[in-house]
């Protein structure tokens, strides 16, 4: 993983795609890939707030199946909430259909806390589970056999052949410290989300200290996960990106407002380039437009920009 990233800028495959049927999914890849968008991103719950949520890596699973072209990025995916021998086994037999089509993201949660307790997990251990099935997941995705015996999880001789060829990239997502330091040893990236560029600067410098304290290969697949509102009319896209946050995340829009922007294409584009030249490589951006076309068109248009 030490090669450059080239930009890549992708787009939220929505639930309603997600649950419709083949031909709809369908057409929607082919205007994606037609568009020239780099990759579709999903989301990963279990049970979120009222009971909503799928699942990141079967939902990757169907999408790349449709066209060997598409990589999807799993943004992110609720590690602690799975035993990490089997998920290794998932993302192996995954990387065997789809080579090279996947980039797994991995959080913590916490949004949504009882969505961590009611899968028999202490919430205040979510991050030192995350940590410890990083460490099986990277070391059974290299092929070798494996033992472990920590906090959380024991076996022995364990072992996930084939291992993913290429390798599957692990970007680590989240915005606190832990998250940081979290890339630091074990990503091969970060997945930021509401944060300035400024803080994005500072807290890519903080990760390749990290690993070059560690001995790793500098983390260089940064990226940043990021509702956006699309109108020509800024009002308008404020309003609408303000009704879908609000409904989501049940939080009042002011608390993400300098951290989602909205307007057109060309204004947000403006308003990322300092991500970019901070060293994002990796835009997960979710439009909130009249409708779908306009926001796949959207964000086409911004990455074309990004790029320029």
């Amino acid at each position: 993983m030490t090669a450059p990233p080239t930009l890549a800028v992708g787009t939220v495959a929505p639930p309603e795609i997600l649950a419709s049927p083949h031909a709809r999914r369908a057409a929607f890849i082919e205007h994606i890939l037609r568009a020239g968008l780099d990759h579709v991103f999903v989301a990963d719950h279990v049970s979120f707030h009222v009971g909503a949520g799928m699942d990141g890596l079967i939902n990757a699973a169907t999408l790349t199946a449709i066209d060997p072209a598409l990589r999807v990025v799993v943004g992110v995916y609720l590690l602690a909430l799975r035993h990490p021998v089997t998920v290794a086994r998932q993302l192996a037999t995954l990387s065997e259909s789809a080579p090279g089509q996947l980039v797994l993201g991995v959080g913590v949660g916490g949004e949504d806390r009882n969505e961590i307790a009611m899968c028999g997990v202490d919430p205040r251990t979510r991050g030192r589970r995350t940590d410890e099935s990083l460490t099986v997941l990277r070391g059974l995705l290299g092929g070798s056999r494996m033992s472990h015996h920590g906090e959380f999880y024991q076996f022995d001789d364990a072992w996930i052949r084939p291992a993913p060829d290429p390798s599957i990239p692990i970007v680590i997502g989240g915005r606190s410290d832990a998250a940081i330091e979290r890339t630091a040893r074990f990503g091969d990236g970060w997945l930021a989300s509401w944060c300035s560029a400024r803080r994005f600067g500072e807290a890519v410098a903080r990760i390749a200290d990290g690993a070059d304290a560690l001995g790793r290969p500098r983390p260089l697949h940064h990226g940043i996960q990021l509702w956006v509102g699309i109108d020509d009319d800024p009002d308008h896209a404020r309003a609408r990106l303000a009704k879908g946050m609000e409904a989501f995340y049940r939080i009042p829009f002011a608390r993400f407002e300098k951290y989602s922007p909205y307007g057109t294409p060309a204004a947000i584009a403006d308003w990322l380039r300092p991500y970019r030249d901070a060293g994002c490589r990796l835009f997960n951006l979710m439009p909130i437009a009249a409708n779908q076309h306009l926001g796949i068109e959207a964000i086409a248009e911004i990455r074309r920009l990004l790029a320029g």
